[in-house]
């Protein structure tokens, strides 16, 4: 089960709608170990597409290193679908390296960004996807 505030669930979906009709993507992270989601981060969508989403490798290891240097590790990886229900593609799949995190899906298909949006969770391991239950809290 993915634990997470109110706080965050409103930038994920508030980045998600602000990037439409493109994909969002970003990571909450949290302190090692903890499966916390707490410091919220948005990325830029390299591909700036709306049917894919790729994290700028620069970025990427910037945000490791600085991960690393706070005693952190991505506990919610993020991205938002802008056509399609919020699960995962065989790319998101294949391309989910992170067995530790949660793979929160948002889709923003049929709002124009501003309706109704799906928020769901997943762990993908080893190619196998399990949609696990969220609990939103307003606090830790």
């Amino acid at each position: 089960m993915l634990t997470i505030t109110q706080a965050l669930v409103d930038q994920i979906v508030a980045h998600a709608r602000k990037d439409h009709p493109d994909e969002a993507c970003g990571v909450v992270a949290g302190p090692a170990g903890s499966d916390r989601p707490e410091r919220f981060i948005p990325m830029l969508n390299a591909a700036m597409s709306p049917t894919f989403y790729e994290f700028d490798s620069g970025d990427l290891l910037k945000l490791y290193r600085d991960m690393d240097d706070r005693d952190e590790e991505p506990v919610v990886i993020y991205h938002s679908h802008t056509a399609t229900e919020a699960y995962p593609s065989r790319t998101d799949i294949s391309y989910a390296n992170e067995p530790g995190a949660h793979y929160v899906l948002v889709s923003t298909a049929d709002t124009d960004g501003l309706g109704e949006f799906q928020f769901r969770s997943f762990r993908i391991v080893d190619g196998e996807v399990t949609e696990e239950e969220v609990s939103v809290v307003e606090a830790y």
